[in-house]
């Protein structure tokens, strides 16, 4: 292999699925067969978890979400909206319920995952609607769920953290939830793919330069095309004209990512127009190399989200 991959995530490229979104029914199914077991074995114990249904926005389906709070609580917690991955084009709340499930445990907070609707079948503005209804739906039942209105982020990976983005930007815009933090993890954010780390990763891993023009092209459908000046920030946050007046951020990435470059220029961009942000990237790693949970560049990128969750969202210390 031409790229330095560190030595404890290589073993599991020989192991690895084909991730070919030209055929998105196969894909779901197969990711859908890897998460079942997985998540039968979780322990729940100390956390209540319950599934309930947020409003669509001007008449479209209800979004189906999944909340999950520390069953010992008695006070209002922060609150965390958790958007998923998949190149927008598969992933539900099965696929995050591991990940959800240790956020909320490791910080004691309430953590709020959104399913919403995939594409091709859906195309922009559908998903995201589907997420700012869940972030409103949120806002709205906050007494409920005990969050704390005043420490209630929002967090995405890969897709899901364009869709983290964009709901930062429309809720900026929009007068909506006040975001005190967004946690963008690996994240999708130009459609114009034209930075030098994806038009030089057109082979690593999971995620390359072809999978990310299938996913574009999914994602914005027959309206828009991809990379024409149509296209509009809240599909593509990178290219919003000012980032200034967003909420604090923390922006990771994977040396061996096409991503990579995208989210660094918003990164820079957003410490440019004043708003606070941490960058981790991550040397050796691919495009959903986290998978390999036990290696230690794993652990130190969970450990860092934590980390910087606990941070932006003013999580007094469990210690």
């Amino acid at each position: 292999m031409k790229y330095n991959i560190d030595p404890e995530l290589r073993p599991i490229l020989d192991l690895l699925p084909p991730f070919d979104l030209a055929d998105p029914a196969t894909m779901r199914a197969t990711m859908d067969a890897m998460v079942g077991p997985a998540n039968a074995a979780l322990d729940t114990r100390g956390t209540t978890i319950s599934d309930h249904v947020a409003p669509g926005l001007a008449g479209a389906p209800e979004v189906p979400v999944r909340v999950y709070r520390p069953e010992s609580a008695t006070a209002a917690l922060p609150g965390l909206l958790y958007l998923h991955g998949g190149g927008f084009v598969f992933g539900n709340l099965e696929s995050e319920h591991a990940t959800c499930l240790a956020i909320s445990r490791q910080l004691g907070i309430v953590v709020v995952s959104v399913d919403y609707r995939l594409s091709p079948e859906t195309a922009f503005p559908g998903p995201l609607d589907d997420c700012y209804a869940a972030l409103l739906w949120t806002q709205a039942n906050a007494a409920t769920l005990g969050i704390d209105l005043r420490r209630l982020g929002v967090m995405g990976q890969s897709a899901g953290g364009c869709l983290a983005a964009a709901c930062a930007l429309r809720a900026r815009d929009e007068n909506g939830p006040a975001l005190c933090y967004q946690f963008l993890s690996i994240p999708v954010l130009d459609d114009r793919l034209d930075t030098p780390s994806m038009q030089a990763f057109t082979d690593t891993p999971i995620w390359h330069l072809a999978n990310a023009e299938q996913s574009w092209d999914y994602y914005l459908g027959s309206a828009l095309q991809r990379g024409s000046t149509e296209v509009p920030a809240l599909a593509a946050p990178a290219r919003a004209a000012s980032l200034q007046g967003l909420p604090p951020a923390c922006v990771t990435v994977m040396e061996f990512d096409p991503l990579r470059d995208e989210a660094l220029i918003y990164a820079q961009r957003l410490l440019a127009a004043g708003v606070s942000t941490e960058i981790h990237c991550y040397p050796g790693t691919f495009h959903g190399s986290s998978m390999v949970v036990d290696a230690a560049l794993s652990k130190r990128g969970v450990a860092d989200m934590l980390a910087a969750l606990g941070r932006g969202l003013c999580v007094e210390s469990r210690q």
